[in-house]
């Protein structure tokens, strides 16, 4: 009889214990958005903030800020990893720079995965960008040299956001009111930021 008592009471203080350790974890994470297991969610399969591209023999990131894990600059909420020559595939979140909450949508939860992004590596003409646009890579983006912080004198990212959910894009560079704010569905989002037809001048 004791030694039933016994074996009862280790259970429960065993599944009180996983309860609380588990609680924790939950309130820890609902606090930083950018613990290690989300980042190890985000960089899953590869995808890394901060990616770094060889172009013609020099590295280069992707303009923006430089919160990668070590100061790499990127574009805010985006995960990236190659995927062929000239071409890389991404994630973006709804995260800003330097972990800056909901910093894409206002609608959509702090750190939702928005859209999966394919990439191509090419040039800026006004022929190549009626023809990226027409397939849906309506925005491009620019290179920067690890380097010098140059950016790169031919190359652009051209980039096709497709939705995996539904919100609206109301934040991003020019918030709280940027011009280019609409509703998002899941689908090629052709709205996405257009400056395809905006010559590239580095």
């Amino acid at each position: 009889m004791k030694t039933q008592i016994a074996r009862n009471l280790l259970v429960l203080l065993t599944i009180s214990g996983l309860f609380v350790a588990c609680q924790k974890e939950e309130s820890a994470l609902d606090k930083n958005p950018n613990t290690a297991s989300d980042l190890g969610i985000k960089n899953g399969n590869g995808f890394i903030h901060g990616i770094v591209i060889e172009l013609d023999g020099e590295d280069y990131y992707l303009d923006g800020p430089p919160d990668g894990p070590n100061g790499e600059k990127d574009a805010p909420g985006h995960y990236w990893r190659k995927a062929g020559k000239d071409k890389i595939n991404g994630k973006h979140y709804n995260s800003g720079p330097f972990g800056a909450s909901s910093w894409w949508s206002s609608d959509a939860d702090d750190g939702d995965y928005l859209y999966f992004v394919h990439g191509i590596i090419d040039m800026w003409t006004a022929e190549l960008a009626g023809e990226y646009a027409a397939d849906g890579f309506v925005h491009y983006h620019e290179f920067i040299s690890v380097s010098t912080g140059l950016h790169h004198p031919t190359k652009v990212i051209w980039l096709k956001h497709t939705a995996v959910t539904s919100f609206t894009l109301d934040g991003g560079p020019g918030a709280p009111n940027p011009p280019y704010q609409h509703m998002v569905s899941p689908g090629i989002d052709w709205e996405f930021p257009n400056n395809y037809m905006m010559p590239y001048n580095p």
